[in-house]
């Protein structure tokens, strides 16, 4: 193979001061949830919130001086970006990044305050590629794959090094799959250290194209955006190809909901932030937990890049799918003195009221009702439903839209 286990050695050695030694810890809460017992790998703590740390530096670090001095070109979305971008800037080289118009506001501000020249092309990366090509040929810049590369491979299977160090005992890896670097470098590390150990590839339903190839059968891509938009990938590289269908011991495809789900439970449960792409093994175990009960269960929180409108709003979807945010529309006649009471028995009974609007024009009611809608925040659905009741007691009715 291109890449070998003792590749990956070597990058430990070569990188152990350039990247965080991030913590691998036991999760007792998600671990209670799952019947698992979790343990996350923070990737989403190392400077630039991303694994990508790993790769990037592991490449840079393989040019030598006078490769460093022709400075680099990259293509990113955002993380591999940020991690060239900062690694680039501790080497003293100059680094051009180029990203799609689409990428996120966070990742292409943050790209720019690491050092790097942003350059945003196009609306994917096919076409920024178009553009990397000119600034190469106009300027001689040495090129970084964002995975399809022997050196970012190395480093990426640093993470597993880690988890093994950290926890020998590990039944299973399971670790988000976008054009492989992660997977395969980990595949290759770990499977050198603990060659029964179980390794899962995951990826999402907007983008199951690995997958498919992985088991030989069509998988039809959902018809939809996707939050994780760090393993948004349709294929596979050459390097990383081979190493997944030798080391690799399945790929599975998890939904957009769980996904979120998943980036709430990070964030409610251990206080961390998530992007789309760190939730899908958590999303994973979530999704099938008879697969992985019982079983020691590593999980690579890859990263913690998330726009945070992105995570504002996953965070009060995941309150609406669990009952504690909802909309309730109560028909009442139209006297002045209604609110007032609705709103009483609501503290009452000790939940919040987030939003009320009065609807009498639109809605095909008689003209002398008037619809209120509340929008209210519950310890549970138990509780949502007492408050339902105690509306409901007072005559009118109510009806929970959502």
């Amino acid at each position: 193979m291109p890449v070998t286990p003792d590749d990956v050695a070597r990058a430990a050695s070569v990188i152990a001061d350039d990247v965080v030694r991030t913590p691998t810890q036991t999760s007792s809460t998600l671990s209670d949830l799952t019947g698992a017992e979790i343990v996350v790998k923070f990737e989403n703590l190392q400077f630039t919130g991303s694994f990508k740390d790993r790769g990037a530096a592991n490449h840079l670090r393989s040019l030598g001086a006078d490769g460093i001095a022709r400075g680099v070109v990259a293509m990113s979305a955002g993380n591999h970006a940020q991690g060239v971008a900062y690694h680039a800037a501790r080497l003293g080289t100059e680094a051009v990044i180029v990203m799609p118009e689409s990428a996120p506001f966070s990742k292409v501000t943050n790209t720019g305050s690491l050092g790097a020249r942003v350059v945003q092309a196009g609306s994917n990366l096919a076409e920024c590629r178009m553009e990397l090509e000119l600034l190469q040929a106009a300027h001689g810049y040495h090129f970084v794959p964002p995975y399809d590369d022997a050196a970012v491979i190395a480093g990426q299977g640093t993470v597993a090094l880690e988890m093994l160090e950290d926890r020998r005992d590990l039944d299973v890896l399971v670790v988000p799959f976008g054009g492989g670097g992660l997977l395969s470098g980990m595949a290759l590390a770990a499977k050198a250290v603990r060659p029964d150990i179980e390794i899962i590839g995951v990826q999402v339903g907007a983008y199951p194209q690995a997958a498919s190839r992985f088991h030989g059968r069509p998988i039809e891509p959902e018809p939809t955006e996707t939050v994780a938009d760090g393993i948004a990938v349709k294929g596979l590289g050459d390097l990383t190809t081979p190493i997944v269908a030798d080391l690799v011991d399945d790929v599975i495809v998890v939904s957009e909901r769980d996904t979120e789900r998943a980036i709430a439970l990070y964030a409610e449960i251990e206080k961390t932030v998530s992007e789309g792409a760190g939730a899908v093994p958590l999303a994973a175990v979530l999704a099938d937990r008879q697969r992985f009960a019982g079983r020691k269960v590593g999980l690579v929180l890859s990263g913690g890049n998330i726009d945070s409108r992105i995570l504002a709003s996953v965070l009060t979807r995941a309150l609406v799918r669990t009952d504690r945010v909802s909309a309730l529309r109560i028909t009442v006649s139209d006297l002045p003195g209604q609110l007032a009471p609705i709103v009483e028995t609501i503290a009452g009974r000790g939940a919040n009221v987030i939003e009320i609007e009065h609807r009498r024009t639109f809605d095909d009611i008689s003209v002398r009702t008037v619809n209120i809608d509340l929008v209210i925040e519950t310890r549970d659905p138990a509780h949502r439903d007492a408050v339902v009741a105690d509306l409901a007691a007072l005559g009118h009715t109510v009806d929970v839209v959502a």
